[in-house]
């Protein structure tokens, strides 16, 4: 018998609670059509009257599959449903679901609302009722319930079952604090099926503070609640919630789960996890974690010779699941712990197929081992490593030659008579026979200076003649600089990230003690990979 197992999203609202993160009404409008393409059943929206984000989010109105929800709270003591100003907001928001949020820790109940234990569960049957007589489909998040269970298991079911008497779809047992083992959620879970809470009725929110988010979710499920409350990318308050991009892999490719139960994310929603991940980073401006499970860069990168030498003849050695079934990648990467099954294996992923014992590979792996004791890195710079591979085998086109570049920086006051800094570059190329000369600034459109980076940048892509329609579409997405030696010898090791609009991401690196001419160095390789790839369109 196959189960339906329901995915609640709350990274609009939970989510958005992370430290440094706040959506703008586009960023949510963008993130809610992600996750209707994965295939949540619901998603909430946010907390209708708390910001103006929020209400022009649900003002807005977005044509979403899934169940689109209305998050708030319980009523206060003291006033009837139906005159509740908060409750009223989230009801104003015209969704098909509300999901509202009370207290079943009896610490709470007492200290955190001041108000006597029935009254607490007389606003959790009232709130619900109401939400249910104007036809919404309501849930009940149970705020701390674990604890409240600990401390008295009787008052926390009777709030579960003052939601669910009163017409609450769904009641959702929240480890708010994120302190609950997962064999407890387990234990807890079971005691409150056997107490009369059918579990397809039961939900789970987990956070992650013990870094046991997703283990406690998976508790609660075994246990038989049916629908588990997350976020993408494992967004939340504090350590963050339960991370659905983890999740589903987990329950649609694992066993017991893939057999067990059904959710509403297809085949092509599965394929699509690294590509949204690593989206909802871009929006927010971060760099994706490389050892993310499932969709990290690093999730399918086989280091060592030993495992490289296994992947070649069975990728299933080393990999726990097919990179290919949520939208990621295996990856070799070249570093001075590799050997010649690497090597061979990482150019034929590059479309580079070199016979056994051929006498470049020895060169390149000697280049390897020499460039990385003196600071480069090309286990995180894949595209610096193929050129520098396809140089050796003499299949790189001169597509031009740097001939001189400059850097200036210049400090200097602007009419409002405030120092500011301007950096500009000069860099001359030969492209046959003729010579082109760029200069930049790297002022932007707010009259703030870029750096001396993004001015070279700027300047090397302005005019390239025949190539430059091939690298228009470039733009810089990351930058990270790394001292690897101290004191008057330092030297400094950059790694750029670019990326163009087929979605193609790359990183290259540059060493020098000089953090402009390692930059440099970066920026060239990535234009020249880039060129190298595109050579047959150009």
């Amino acid at each position: 018998m196959v189960d339906r197992l329901y995915l609640y999203d709350t990274t609009l609202r939970d989510g958005q609670q992370t430290q440094g993160v706040q959506f703008s009404t586009a960023d949510k409008m963008r993130i809610a059509a992600m996750l209707d393409e994965l295939g949540v059943d619901h998603i909430e929206g946010g907390w209708p009257g708390a910001n103006p984000t929020d209400n022009a989010f649900f003002e807005a109105a977005p044509k979403t599959r899934a169940t689109m929800t209305a998050f708030g709270m319980t009523k206060r003591a003291g006033r009837s449903a139906q005159n509740d100003d908060v409750l009223a907001a989230v009801l104003n928001a015209r969704t098909p679901s509300v999901c509202i949020v009370g207290k079943t820790h009896d610490f709470h109940v007492r200290k955190a609302l001041g108000i006597t234990r029935d009254e607490n569960v007389e606003n959790i049957r009232a709130s619900v009722a109401h939400l249910a007589a104007q036809g919404r489909e309501a849930l009940f998040d149970a705020e701390h319930f674990f604890d409240g269970y600990a401390s008295d298991p009787d008052y926390a079911l009777d709030c579960l079952r003052a939601a669910i008497d009163a017409g609450a779809r769904w009641v959702v047992m929240c480890d708010t604090n994120g302190g609950t083992l997962p064999g407890q959620i387990g234990a807890v879970t079971r005691a409150v099926i056997d107490a009369g809470i059918p579990g397809d009725r039961l939900g789970i929110h987990t956070h992650n503070d013990m870094g046991m988010a997703e283990a406690g979710a998976l508790a609660a499920i075994d246990a038989g609640a049916r629908q588990v409350q997350g976020t993408l990318n494992g967004l939340g308050e504090r350590c963050g919630n339960a991370n659905l991009i983890t999740l589903i892999p987990t329950l649609l490719l694992k066993e017991p789960y893939a057999s067990q139960f059904r959710t509403g994310v297809t085949q092509d929603g599965l394929k699509s996890l690294t590509r949204i991940s690593r989206t909802l980073d871009d929006i927010l401006n971060r760099v994706p974690r490389p050892s993310a499970p499932y969709v990290g860069a690093s999730a399918f990168a086989h280091k060592a010779g030993l495992h490289a030498s296994a992947i070649a003849k069975d990728p299933t050695t080393y990999e726990h699941v097919d990179p290919g079934a949520v939208g990621n990648a295996r990856i070799v990467p070249m570093s001075n712990q590799a050997g010649q099954s690497n090597l061979r294996a990482r150019l034929k992923a590059m479309g580079l197929t070199v016979k056994k014992g051929d006498p470049a590979l020895a060169r390149i792996l000697e280049q390897i081992k020499a460039r990385e004791a003196e600071g480069y890195s090309y286990d995180t710079a894949q595209a610096s490593f193929e050129m520098l591979a396809r140089r050796e085998l003499r299949l790189v086109p001169e597509f031009f030659e740097v001939k001189r570049y400059r850097v200036t920086v210049e400090r200097r006051k602007n009419k409002y008579d405030r120092m500011i800094s301007l950096s500009e570059a000069v860099v001359v190329v030969k492209i046959g026979d003729e010579k082109k000369l760029s200069v930049s600034e790297s002022m932007d459109e707010t009259g703030s200076d870029r750096g001396p980076v993004n001015a070279l940048s700027k300047a090397l892509a302005k005019d390239l003649g025949p190539y430059q329609d091939a690298i228009d579409d470039m733009r810089l997405v990351d930058f990270k600089v790394r001292i690897t030696q101290g004191g008057t010898e330092a030297v400094t090791r950059v790694i750029i990230d670019s990326e163009d609009s087929e979605g193609r991401r790359w990183s290259t690196v540059g060493v020098s003690p000089n953090i402009v001419d390692a930059s440099f160095e970066a920026l060239l390789d990535a234009v020249n990979w880039k060129l190298t790839r595109d050579a047959d369109a150009i």
